[in-house]
Formats: structure tokens, C-alpha cells, sequence
């Protein structure tokens, strides 16, 4: 099978009602994923038919129109990316445009198949990657995942890292689970050559634990590390939401995504893609467009183009996420697995 770009359209850069350029495309190819994360997903989750999903060749034409319309920074998502059958199809095809337009090409991971998929990730370009990994207790990890095998995450970051792939860790923080062993992951983590973020659970989707149970406020957790390290403030960004300190004693970096304790959507440049081809503007709003159909409609792109124009301009100034206690209903219907983070 041969992925192809289509015939691409003359295209304005993207930039959406306060000014600010869209230049980094999150595109989920998969709801599916092989873990069932508490805070991500149902135990019991319905998942798509698989005759619903854009194919490797849509999902490679759309994101090219996204490149030739001025996204730099291209990240692949799921669910779990890595489950969709011939993924690496689609990360050879889109690796064309590294050197030209596009800067960087990546993907998140929760790190189950690395040691399947390094080598040819690093083949294909992809020089960092991101993987979820909320514990570093095998017991914890598979509470957590319901699923999952730390062995073989660990794995996995190995085979990353031996294939010259760079790997941040990103971590949710989850109060009563991980709160513990925050200052161990740090070290752990910085010791093995890797940035670690923590993330606050994000209020998306029915799940069964109460959202309010699992939510540990980041400015608690800094607190806590700064127990034992002396956190500088740092100028480093990387594209993405978080806001870095470096560890004095370590000389690592840590990261903190903070949706809730601390809104980061002023200088969003961010829009994400489901399987289906469904636009979400803001991770946090429900509003969306379809680009499914008019990406099928034509071959010529102009359709798809000018529908990713009108989408644009509809992008939201930030998000409304908000956790209480004893709220039945999440501040965002969909689970994060659908919009891939």
C-alpha cells in the first residue's frame, strides 16, 4: 500500500480569533488502546467500528493539507497509536515532510509495543516521543491500567532510547495512588536521561471512580518535590501546555500541565483530529467540526481546506474544564481516548 498526499490546495496560515498561529496538529488514528487507565477509560468501553475510522490514506492526505497550511509540529495519538495495524505505513508517508515544512514528527505512547516499533519510529524521523506511565509499582501500574504490564513499558523505553529516540515521561497525578512516590519517578526518571511531566486528571468522560477522588491539585505536588529538590524556573518550551522548573540536584527537567489549578490556554496553538475526522478546536469544549466529509467529497483539497478555515475561526479563547465533588456528569462527554489528549 502506498500513501499518498493528494493534489493540495493554495492554503492561508491557520489563525484563529485572538491572534494566535496554529502550527501543532494532535491526530488520534485509534480509539482502541490495550490498557483501560482509570482516569481515561471505561473498564467495559464500546469502541468504534473499525469501518468508521478515516483510513491510513485519508489520515495521511489530511495531515499533509494541515502541513501545507502552516502546522510544524505533527503528533500522533489514540488511544493507543501503536495498536492500529499498519501504523508505520502511515509514519513512513508522513516522514516526507520532515526537512521541509515540517519540524517534528512524534507521537504519545503508553510504550506497550516500543520494543515492536523503535527502530523504525527512529527511521522514520520521530527523535522524541512521549510515554504515559503514572507508577513505577508493578502492582499500582496494574491497578491503574487495569491491563497493562510494567515489564514491558520499561521495555519498551529501553528500545526507545537504544534507538536514539528521546523519551519524556508523562505522568497524571493521582491523589491517594501515586501521591507517594512523585520524588521517585523525578529521580528515576532524571536518572535515566528523561523529562518527566505531571498532568492533572482532566474532567472527560464516564468513568466509574468519582473524578473528585482521583484529583490532585499540581501546586500540591510541586510543593511536595520541593521538599527535596530546588526547582528553578525555566524559560524551556516544547510546543505543549507544560511549564518546566529544572531539579537543582538532579539537573533534569520537570514539567506540570495544569488544566484546572491553572488555566494554560492563553497561547494555545493546538487543535486535535479524532479517528473519525472530526476537528476539536479546544480539548475542553465540545464544539467540532467534520472534515471527513469533505475530504471524501473532493480530491483536489479545496473543500477540506476552506472547511478547516471556517473550523478555525470558531477555536475557543480556552477551555471550561472544572471538577466538583459528587458531580455526576464530566465537564466533557467524550473520554480522552476519543480526542487523544
Amino acid at each position: 500500500m502506498t500513501l499518498a498526499a493528494g493534489n493540495l490546495s493554495q492554503s492561508s496560515p491557520m489563525i484563529d480569533p485572538f491572534g494566535r498561529h496554529v502550527s501543532y496538529l494532535r491526530v488520534s488514528v485509534t480509539d482502541r488502546c490495550d490498557f483501560r487507565c482509570v482516569y481515561c477509560m471505561s473498564e467495559d468501553m464500546n469502541f468504534l467500528p473499525k469501518q468508521d475510522l478515516l483510513t491510513l490514506e485519508e489520515l495521511d492526505r489530511l495531515c499533509s493539507v494541515f502541513i501545507e497550511k502552516g502546522v510544524k509540529k505533527l503528533r500522533i495519538t489514540g488511544g493507543e497509536p501503536l495498536v492500529r495495524r499498519d501504523i508505520m505505513k502511515l509514519f513512513k508517508s508522513l516522514s516526507k515532510h520532515l526537512g521541509g515544512p515540517l519540524e517534528e514528527l512524534t507521537l504519545t505512547t503508553n510504550g506497550s509495543q516500543l520494543d515492536k516499533y523503535a527502530t523504525e519510529l527512529a527511521d522514520c524521523g520521530v527523535k522524541r516521543i512521549n510515554v504515559s506511565l503514572d507508577t513505577l509499582d508493578p502492582i499500582k501500574f496494574r491497578t491503574i491500567t487495569r491491563w497493562g504490564n510494567l515489564d514491558k513499558v520499561l521495555g519498551g523505553i529501553s528500545a526507545a532510547q537504544k534507538a536514539g529516540i528521546a523519551v519524556k515521561i508523562n505522568a497524571v497525578a493521582l491523589k491517594g495512588v501515586n501521591d507517594g512516590e512523585v520524588e521517585a519517578m523525578v529521580q528515576w526518571a532524571h536518572d535515566g536521561g528523561m523529562d518527566i511531566t505531571f498532568i492533572e486528571v482532566m474532567p472527560m468522560g464516564d468513568i466509574e471512580p468519582d473524578r473528585f477522588d482521583q484529583y490532585w491539585p499540581l501546586s500540591h505536588l510541586r510543593s511536595q518535590l520541593q521538599s527535596r529538590y530546588t526547582l528553578d524556573e525555566i524559560e524551556y518550551r516544547t510546543g505543549g501546555p507544560a511549564r518546566y522548573v529544572r531539579a537543582k540536584e538532579t539537573g533534569g527537567r520537570i514539567g506540570f500541565i495544569t488544566p484546572l489549578t491553572h488555566n494554560f490556554c492563553e497561547s494555545c496553538n493546538r487543535v486535535r483530529i479524532t479517528c473519525t475526522g472530526t476537528l476539536y478546536m479546544c480539548l475542553g469544549q465540545d464544539d467540532a467540526a467534520d472534515l471527513r466529509a469533505p475530504l471524501r467529497a473532493s480530491s483536489n483539497n479545496i473543500l477540506l481546506s476552506d472547511a478547516i478555515d471556517r473550523a478555525i475561526l470558531r477555536k475557543p479563547k480556552g477551555h471550561d474544564f472544572l471538577i466538583e465533588r459528587n458531580s455526576s456528569r464530566p465537564s466533557v462527554a467524550r473520554h480522552m481516548s476519543v480526542t487523544g489528549g
